[in-house]
């Protein structure tokens, strides 16, 4: 394997590779703050499960479990969102690999780097679906709390 020893060859390389850097800063805060989310899921869920174990078996809290169901939903779109971004993160470091491996060696591994990336940001893509999904279950929930202490009022 021939590796360039030009400066200006591996110059471009570095420059050619950094590029995608953009794209995997984005991921990375994007995980941050997805796994935030489930962090705040797991602990409602909690609350819920120890509010459910306290009550006795004659009042059923048919409210408590629908949350809980919509709760394990929403952990469930938002594992997928992690692994996807994991997912994205990674393909996003190969393309960053196989683009100086292409311009510094005589690999030729742009197609290679065009596939990965490609891949990688369809992974962004859907990730950024199974988010918008999760906050869309999230605010329907907090309607449907809204319209449930409406109906208590009124009776």
């Amino acid at each position: 394997m021939f590796f360039a020893t030009d400066l200006d060859t591996v110059t471009n390389g570095i420059r050619l590779a950094v590029a995608p850097v953009f794209l995997l800063t984005a991921v990375a805060a994007m995980i941050g703050s997805v796994a935030g989310r489930l962090a705040r899921i797991i602990d409602r869920a909690r609350v819920l499960e120890t509010r459910i174990d306290a009550n006795p078996d004659e009042n059923p809290m048919a409210a408590e479990f629908a949350e809980l169901g919509y709760l394990r939903m929403r952990g469930r779109l938002v594992n997928v969102c992690i692994a996807l971004l994991t997912f994205c993160g990674i393909l996003i470091g190969l393309t960053i690999v196989a683009l100086f491996l292409g311009e510094t060696t005589e690999i030729q591994s742009f197609r290679v780097a065009t596939v990965l990336f490609l891949t990688g940001v369809t992974c962004f893509l859907l990730a950024l679906m199974c988010f918008l999904a999760e906050t869309l279950i999230a605010t329907r929930v907090l309607e449907f709390r809204r319209a449930s202490h409406a109906t208590k009022a009124k009776q």
